[in-house]
């Protein structure tokens, strides 16, 4: 069995190589040759936290495991990630373990690698001003993963703790791009891009705010209960998402299928666009969402591929299990 450790993570994979995997992974999934089991996310009654697991088998790429993980919201005061997470892949022809990966850095880009295969495929063509709405540690990812896919010429950024925007601008100075501290009216108003990646549990962007074409990642609502945009935004966009099983359980849609302002059959994989089977955006003036609930799939493709690098380079232990 191979370990990469935790460590090792940041040195072996790219945003690119983890871009590739997730854009693989979704167009695979829409094809039928992927799928994911049900999830399991629960409170565990200790420390505040969530705990569970997202699992699944992808044919195309013999990818077989689970993320074990959650979210322990008091791990800041530690020195520690707030997200912890573990990936196991399983031998598609016997079952064994194959692999133990970290998990930490994976779920950050994978995360928002899938904003960004959102971006490409969905995304205004000539959007200049990319808007942020949540500033921790995930945020930076997507600043990063955002601006490889469109010439941006500004960032802008709110956050409920507005203190925590300065992570923001320093990641906008890394990337090169000027940075503001907007109201949400603005940001809504000026973005043709915005993501949102919170914890919320209460709508934070309004469909009043949003105007002209813009595409929306909401990439924070991963939970029931949770909620980063209006159900009446969600409803007016072009609605895509990883799996629609998980974004009308757990994601962003939930809400707007509950109180039946939207259907089911109105969201579209994003695996759809990406095999040519959907036309994606088709005017410059629509809005179009992409709820990105996170599926265990995307886990099970940058993993794996973490562990041929790791394996090329020499820095996987190999152990007898």
């Amino acid at each position: 069995m191979i370990i990469v450790p935790e460590r090792e993570i940041a040195g072996l994979i790219t945003r690119e190589d983890s871009f590739d995997a997730v854009e693989k992974v979704f167009a695979s999934m829409a094809n039928d040759a992927a799928y994911n089991f049900p999830v399991i996310r629960e409170s565990i009654g200790h420390a505040d936290a969530l705990y569970g697991f997202k699992s699944g088998f992808d044919r195309a790429g013999l990818n077989l495991g689970l993320k074990s993980g959650g979210y322990w919201p008091g791990n800041a005061d530690k020195g520690l990630t707030n997200h912890q997470s573990t990936v196991f892949l399983f031998d598609a022809d016997t079952g064994q373990c194959r692999a133990v990966v970290g998990g930490n850095v994976l779920t950050a880009l994978r995360t928002a690698a899938a904003s960004a295969v959102s971006i490409k495929h969905l995304a205004p063509k000539n959007s200049k001003v990319l808007g942020m709405i949540g500033a921790g540690h995930q945020s930076a990812f997507q600043v990063r993963a955002a601006v490889e896919q469109r010439e941006f010429e500004k960032i802008i950024g709110w956050n409920l703790h507005p203190e925590y925007l300065v992570n923001l601008e320093a990641v906008a100075r890394e990337v090169g791009l000027p940075f503001e501290v907007v109201e949400l009216d603005r940001l809504g108003d000026e973005s043709d891009v915005i993501i949102t990646i919170t914890s919320s549990f209460d709508p934070i962007l309004m469909d009043s705010q949003v105007t002209g074409g813009t595409h929306i990642a909401c990439m924070g609502t991963d939970t029931i209960g949770k909620q980063e945009v209006d159900a009446a935004l969600v409803a007016r966009a072009t609605v895509f998402t990883d799996e629609i099983a998980q974004s009308i359980s757990l994601g962003e849609c939930q809400h707007a299928v509950a109180n039946g302002r939207m259907l089911e059959t109105e969201i579209t994989q994003i695996g759809s666009v990406i095999n040519g089977k959907h036309v994606g955006r088709s005017t410059d003036e629509e809005v179009t969402l992409f709820d990105g609930t996170g599926v265990g799939l995307q886990d099970l493709a940058v993993a794996a591929a973490v562990v041929d690098l790791a394996v090329a380079k020499g820095v996987a232990l190999d152990v007898d299990f």
